[in-house]
């Protein structure tokens, strides 16, 4: 499965706002060539928030566990809760992270930062996730959508 595999899944979402920051874009160049996904059908970037998947293609400080700098990988990340992350992993996502390899790829595994919220990676996405990987960009935009559509009610929109 290619990132733009991915990306395709994601585009095809109703609804969706793709930020996908180049140079000259106005974002932080380490941005550059990233994708950050939100549910947003009026084209407008969620003021309180996060995106519920992204994809990743060069480590950031503080996140080089997954060794994105080494040539042709990337990383797709995706929010999915407390219950999806424990099915997933086994493990609840506010305890004490598992020692691991982040950087095998074509595997789930807790996102090596944002575990505690709910996010699981998999680093090169391929034949053993792609379905599972699908379901859960799915599942997670549906989460967002539902979730804006709480905040819209309880402001009486």
């Amino acid at each position: 499965m290619s990132m733009d595999d991915i990306l395709q899944t994601i585009r095809a979402f109703d609804g969706v706002l793709e930020l996908a920051p180049t140079e000259g874009s106005g974002f932080p160049e380490i941005a550059w060539g990233d994708h950050f996904f939100y549910f947003a059908p009026d084209g407008r970037v969620p003021q309180r928030e996060q995106p519920y998947a992204t994809v990743v293609t060069k480590n950031y400080p503080g996140d080089t566990l997954c060794a994105l700098d080494r040539p042709d990988r990337w990383r797709l990340n995706i929010h999915v809760g407390t219950d999806a992350f424990i099915e997933l992993t086994g493990e609840h996502p506010r305890a004490e992270a598992t020692p691991r390899d982040y950087a095998v790829t074509d595997t789930v595994l807790p996102h090596p930062l944002y575990r505690p919220q709910g996010w699981v990676s998999i680093v090169n996405p391929a034949a053993a996730t792609r379905e599972l990987a699908a379901q859960l960009l799915r599942r997670a935009h549906e989460d967002a959508k539902r979730r804006t559509e709480r905040r819209k009610l309880d402001a009486g929109e």
